[in-house]
């Protein structure tokens, strides 16, 4: 169960972050919001494969 957890919660941690973003900052700019989003994505995956990764 912990196996599948982490990578959840890691997710939705990151949803949220990106949505806290985007209506604190980019409310009515889409392309500032999508290169933001994927940067955001890009360093949780970075993250992720770093410290959560297998092994």
């Amino acid at each position: 169960m912990q196996g599948r957890l982490v990578p959840v919660l890691y997710v939705a941690l990151m949803a949220a972050i990106i949505v806290g973003v985007d209506v604190a900052f980019f409310r009515g700019h889409f392309r500032e919001r999508l290169m933001a989003n994927i940067g955001i994505v890009l360093v949780f995956g970075a993250f992720y494969l770093r410290f959560l990764g297998h092994s």
